[in-house]
């Protein structure tokens, strides 16, 4: 029974890791490769730590589900056992949702930049490189895609 919990909370561990999506200035898709991107410049007014919620996806509450399913129908015997189930099915998705969403929510920041022209533009992205006020940053954008980079 033991080995069995430990196995699925693995998988679900793993199945939540493949969820996880960047919004890193220095990640690209493979969709962006190739493609002519427009560079903009300017100076850094002022950043601001924010988060980026985690994914929503079904895969946290079907592996909840499922889990919370096995673990349930252990307990009791008969009737007893298909409504610990359920129960069991239920709360696990919920809980596998939940822990979804705080596993893959990142650190980010809101870097607000004044455009070479005199615009004002602010851009949110993982947190994976510092920004100041006063720095010279260059803004990438492709499509409806922007991200600053030194």
């Amino acid at each position: 029974m033991k080995k069995t919990q430990l196995l699925a909370i693995g998988l679900l561990s793993l199945m939540l890791g493949a969820c996880a999506s960047s919004n890193s200035g220095a990640v690209y898709s493979r969709d962006d490769a190739r493609k002519v991107q427009t560079v903009r410049t300017g100076v850094v007014e002022s950043v601001r730590q924010v988060k980026l919620e985690g994914t929503k996806s079904p895969i946290g509450t079907i592996a909840g589900g499922a889990i919370g399913g096995v673990a349930g129908g252990s307990i009791g015997h008969g009737g007893g056992s298909t409504i610990g189930a359920i129960i069991g099915a239920v709360a696990g998705g919920l809980a596998g949702s939940a822990i979804e969403e705080g596993v893959t929510r990142k650190d980010a920041l809101e870097i607000t930049v004044k455009i070479d022209g005199g615009a004002l533009v602010a851009i949110v992205q993982e947190a994976d490189e510092q920004f100041r006020a006063g720095d010279k940053v260059r803004l990438i954008e492709n499509g409806g895609t922007t991200r600053v980079s030194h």
